[in-house]
């Protein structure tokens, strides 16, 4: 039985049988893609479980092929760079990326993070401790078995990261979390990123969400703590 489907997106053949080999044998189905473009058509195809995504790649760039997929696909990102710029970094994760590993890395990190990542996206309970149901706070309507979200009558398409760290705090409605404490519970003790993940994801969360996102009624901003969620 496979252990899911990863898909790895990688131009330099040598790294890419490695990666190929070592994934084969910890029980993953492995499909390759050598450029963006074949990157794109994979992704839609074989419905991966996870994608691992080289920036610097032939025909469209991982920045480019990240932030196309991001409109439709909701898989986790894992991105590969071989430069170490912090604008690498924060770029790949504004772009909708999961998480980010700088070249070179050991296989055993890249495997605990795979690890990480599957088992955050398999999880079935919900954030909040909530099990089910629904959640609402004045229009906005969060679904938590079927992970739909909408204002209104109107859909809201969120990424799985995005829709926990909102059902997290819609479940703790007018409770100011630090970003440490919704990187442990959201993303789980064993993330290996850092606090500006949280507030990525709270500005992409704004920008879907908010008629102002830069001047937010739902998701606040407490100087000096965190966030929280006001209906």
């Amino acid at each position: 039985m496979s252990a899911g489907k990863i898909l790895i997106v990688e131009d330099e053949e040598t790294l890419l049988e490695v990666l190929r080999y070592n994934l084969d044998k910890e029980g993953y189905t492995v499909v390759t893609a050598a450029d963006g473009i074949q990157a794109l058509n994979s992704a839609r195809s074989e419905s991966p479980d996870l994608i691992i995504l080289d920036i610097m790649l032939p025909q469209l760039d991982g920045f480019e092929v990240c932030r196309i997929l991001r409109k439709d696909i909701t898989v986790p990102i894992l991105m590969l760079t071989a430069r170490e710029e912090e604008i690498d970094k924060v770029l790949g994760l504004e772009l909708g990326a999961d998480d980010y590993m700088a070249k070179p890395f050991s296989m055993r990190e890249l495997k605990a993070r795979i690890k990480a990542i599957l088992r955050r996206a398999a999880m079935q309970s919900k954030p909040g401790g909530v099990e089910g149901g629904v959640l609402r706070i004045a229009d906005l309507t969060i679904d938590l078995g079927k992970h739909q979200v909408s204002i209104g009558e109107a859909t809201v398409s969120l990424t799985p990261k995005e829709f926990d760290l909102l059902a997290y705090l819609a479940g703790n409605k007018g409770r100011v979390f630090s970003r440490e404490h919704l990187l442990e519970r959201v993303w789980g003790y064993d993330y290996f990123g850092d606090t500006r993940t949280v507030d990525v994801h709270i500005r992409w969360l704004r920008e879907k969400l908010e008629t102002e996102p830069s001047k937010p009624r739902r998701l606040i901003t407490v100087r000096g703590t965190g966030y929280k969620i006001e209906g």
